[in-house]
């Protein structure tokens, strides 16, 4: 009789132990699948970041284009200022402005759109 209870504890800490190995499992599987979602997540979110890091250097290529055009025009026109007749200057301004032209000169407009 001693040996059928030795016997039966032997089962059922048997038992016991492979419901402990299968929660190891299924907590070490969770642990998987929470390791795969945050890395599919980190690989994301990193990518979206390095796209916008990508956009950001264009805009800011296109910005000191601007910014240099708008130098050059702002260096030119203090040089229009500095000389001694301001006729280069009021005849810019009739050119631009009021859309003013020589009798003699014909002008070609780009319709193109560049």
């Amino acid at each position: 009789m001693m040996i059928v209870v030795v016997y039966l504890m032997g089962i059922v800490n048997m038992l016991e132990d492979l419901k402990n190995m299968k929660r190891k499992q299924n907590k070490s599987v969770i642990f998987r699948i929470f390791v795969l979602v945050f890395c599919g997540y980190f690989i994301i979110t990193l990518t979206n970041l390095w796209n916008s890091l990508n956009d950001k250097k264009q805009e800011l290529k296109q910005l000191n284009l601007e910014y240099s055009e708008k130098l050059n025009d702002v260096n030119e026109l203090k040089a229009m200022l500095e000389s001694d007749t301001n006729t280069q200057l009021i005849e810019k301004a009739a050119r631009e402005r009021l859309g003013y032209v020589y009798s003699n000169e014909q002008i070609f407009i780009d319709i193109s759109g560049n």
